[in-house]
């Protein structure tokens, strides 16, 4: 049996990651972890936990296979490092860390202890969104992308709720979305999702940005723009907004432009297109809904990579190179849109950990 744990079992990993752990038979829910003594009992019998504590260090005493850390953002560094040391596989919810440092300093961590790092980016495991990997290697070097991502949440960064959430047990921490100093905005909450996409299926890696941001009064940012470079001296525009109006679903528009060519991903209608020379178009076959969103996969899979088989679709990497971006995109605002250098932390290739 996979021993697993849950540090953090807040509103996302009581709806979605536990779940997913507890229907597969071949794991054990060992522990869990969470503030709150009402909500840590009542997770604890509705899963049959053997152990359930407030202090996540104590989960570090018990022997478990995986971990699950869904926690405030803030904390995951902390925290997925200790379990990576472990000798655990962990699943860490996106955004992946706040720091740049700390994001690259846990995937040195995963390889120096030879253990799968995953992040929690849904939509790279939905099947057939690969395929626009095997679409941009036609088009020569890339040399501009537009990422954009929209969705329903004003309401939830604004200090409000989501109406489809009220009917759930544990309900979301408002600081993880409204505090400043923990990850709450737009960007990392939200505009991650996308990032996780772009670099899961491009090895571009931001050199330098320059944002503005459109803030609430609370300062978090409700809708960013970005104007960024890459290292391979290509262009792009990172966009986030929670604008969509209530009642819509995701958008979230990737456009990759290259010497030969273009790739076109919509998930909203869920297209992707390759345009060729000479009119030659190519648009994949999507089965209906299959890329609505949901995160079921990134901790099936990490069961399965416990097991010795699958390959990590969103690893450490991919989410370091997403925390670089947002968190330029938010100091560059700060600086009024002053042109943010990206600093290497890593002492690697991005290639260090394809799974």
């Amino acid at each position: 049996m996979i021993k697993a744990a849950i540090i953090g079992a807040g509103h996302f990993a009581y709806r979605m990651h536990i779940p997913v752990l507890a229907n597969r038979p071949e794991v054990k829910l060992d522990s869990v972890c969470r503030l709150g003594q009402k909500e840590l009992n009542l997770i604890q019998k509705e899963f049959d936990f053997d152990f359930a504590t407030e202090n996540w260090q104590e989960v570090l005493d018990r022997d478990i296979d995986i971990a699950v850390i869904s926690s405030p953002h803030h904390l995951h560094h902390e925290q997925a490092r200790a379990f990576l040391e472990k000798g655990c596989h962990v699943l860490v919810e996106k955004p992946m860390c706040l720091e740049p440092v700390d994001a690259w300093d846990l995937v040195q961590v995963a390889n120096a202890s030879e253990r799968e790092l995953l992040v929690a980016y849904g939509w790279n495991y939905k099947p057939g969104l690969d395929e626009m990997r095997e679409m941009i290697s036609q088009i020569g070097e890339i040399e501009h992308v537009v990422c954009h991502m929209a969705s329903f949440t004003r309401s939830i960064f604004s200090g409000g709720e989501l109406a489809n959430w009220r009917h759930i047990a544990i309900q979301p921490e408002p600081s993880t979305w409204e505090s400043p100093d923990q990850g709450g905005g737009y960007a990392y909450g939200q505009l991650s999702h996308a990032l996780g996409i772009l670099f899961w299926l491009t090895d571009l890696r931001c050199s330098t940005v320059r944002s503005m941001n459109f803030r609430a009064p609370s300062t978090i940012d409700l809708h960013d723009a970005a104007a960024v470079r890459f290292d391979n001296g290509a262009t792009g525009v990172f966009s986030g907004s929670c604008g969509v109006p209530h009642g819509h679903g995701f958008e979230v528009d990737i456009r990759v432009y290259g010497k030969h060519g273009s790739v076109l991903l919509d998930i909203e209608t869920q297209r992707l297109v390759l345009k060729l020379p000479d009119g030659e178009t190519r648009v994949a076959e999507v089965p209906e809904d299959a890329w609505k969103y949901s995160c079921e996969g990134p901790a099936d899979r990490l069961v399965d990579i416990a097991l010795g088989r699958g390959r990590n679709e969103s690893p450490g990497h991919v989410g370091a190179r997403a925390v670089e971006a947002l968190h330029a995109i938010i100091e560059s605002d700060k600086a009024d849109g002053e042109e943010q250098q990206i600093t290497r932390y890593d002492k690697t290739t991005t290639e260090q950990s394809d799974g």
